[in-house]
């Protein structure tokens, strides 16, 4: 591990002073990097899938595992990265003081950004993307399920970079999976510029405590849905099941679904009758009196279930669905299906989350989705940066002052 954070650090500089051109360079040899490996990077994901088996959720293998259109899909997003604007170098403010001090703010990279992640290979490449394009050097700690995933991916990405010229160290992959090394990158001073967990609430609650070097906490999200008592029905449906079944597995997918008082007795049989087969309803008192369900748990309404579950509960208006997403919300997504402007009015204004939907899917969570290339995490904090990260929330700033010689009196 201190090898690799002192090659880390000795690549940071010349990754810094990488041109627009030679980091698009780059990120395109990646991509075509990780497309000509891509029968090595599918039979090391056999293997990890084939070790997982038995030990985790048949959702969680599914987010383990990579196809060829997956792979396609990660060296899609990294060209995507490549096509976005660079930026680094950026002035984001200038003035000029009465004394003729030209103050000029810009972006520049972070440095080096760690990034601990789970059982999602996917996150290899678009960390790795994001961080070149944002001229840091990343070193990546994935989870013990996917290692051999995220070793062939670390190999190819690294062999773009070796045909281009470019230090293999601006991508590393840390080789211990024990709890040892989340330790080691916590406690990185003077080698880590920026921490990123990437995980279940367990991981992110650890670093977010522990850490010694600056770290955003992301990710963990009980995400809402409300139906008000004006919403287009057949539209709610195709919301709550999109939210809660496209992808159960990802942070941006409904744990908790908020049912309007006035409409229960109608949506209610309906939302069972679209959903009720696939997805095991946890009911409140209230909504288990029009439906069958098992019955809600007294944490059911703070658990992120990551499965094929939803939290249902009744509300009598839009001011207690804002209630009850400010006590139980990790603040990341929330939506409300509405036609009343008052409602939304009230919702948007007053739900403190990252991302507030109006007639939407919280699944739109997303870097990609917003347009970002991919995305670091999810920023579920207020202070640097909040939401999907993307390119510029991996860079901060410096003062750059031109003067003519000018001294303070």
């Amino acid at each position: 591990m201190k090898e690799m954070l002192e090659a880390a650090k000795a690549a940071k500089s010349k990754i810094s002073r990488l041109t627009a051109g030679e980091k698009n360079a780059a990120l395109n040899a990646m991509a075509d990097s990780l497309i000509s490996c891509e029968k090595t990077i599918l039979d090391a994901n056999a293997l990890d899938l084939e070790a997982a088996k038995g030990h985790v959720s048949d959702v969680m293998l599914d987010r383990l595992r990579l196809t060829p259109e997956r792979i396609a899909g990660m060296a899609k997003g990294i060209r995507e990265v490549a096509e976005l604007p660079d930026p680094v170098g950026l002035t984001l403010e200038s003035h000029t003081r009465p004394d003729g001090l030209k103050i000029d703010k810009v972006s520049v990279p972070m440095g080096v950004i760690a990034i601990i992640y789970e059982s999602r290979p996917n996150v290899t490449s678009d960390a790795a993307a994001l961080a070149l394009k944002s001229g840091n050097v990343c070193i990546l700690r994935g989870g013990k399920e996917a290692f051999r995933s995220a070793g062939a991916i670390v190999n190819a990405l690294r062999a773009g970079l070796k045909d281009v010229g470019i230090p293999e160290t601006a991508v590393n992959l840390v080789q211990d999976t024990s709890r040892d090394s989340v330790t080691a990158l916590m406690t990185a001073n003077g080698y880590v510029d920026l921490l990123i967990p990437r995980g279940g609430a367990g991981l992110i609650s650890a670093c977010v405590r522990n850490a010694t070097v600056p770290c955003i906490a992301t990710g963990t999200g009980i995400c809402h849905v409300y139906v008000e008592k004006t919403a287009d029905q057949e539209m709610a449906l195709n919301i709550i099941e999109n939210a809660k079944t496209s992808r159960p597995s990802v942070c941006n997918a409904e744990e908790v679904l908020l049912v309007d008082k006035a409409i229960a007795a109608e949506f209610l049989p309906k939302l069972h009758a679209r959903i009720g087969q696939k997805v095991e309803l946890r009911l409140d008192e209230e909504a288990a009196k029009y439906i069958p369900g098992t019955p809600a748990g007294e944490r059911d309404f703070d658990t992120e279930f990551l499965d094929y579950i939803l939290a249902v509960k009744c509300v009598e208006n839009v001011q207690k669905a804002v209630a009850h997403i400010a006590a139980h919300s990790t603040g990341h997504s929330e939506a409300i299906v509405t036609t009343d402007p008052a409602a939304e009015r009230y919702f948007t204004a007053n739900v403190d989350s990252a991302a507030v939907y109006v007639n939407a899917s919280t699944r739109f969570t997303d870097g990609g989705e917003f347009g970002l290339g991919c995305e670091m995490g999810i920023s579920t904090q207020k202070l640097h940066a909040r939401g999907p990260m993307g390119l510029r929330e991996l860079t901060t700033y410096k003062y750059i002052i031109h003067g003519n010689g000018q001294v303070r009196l």
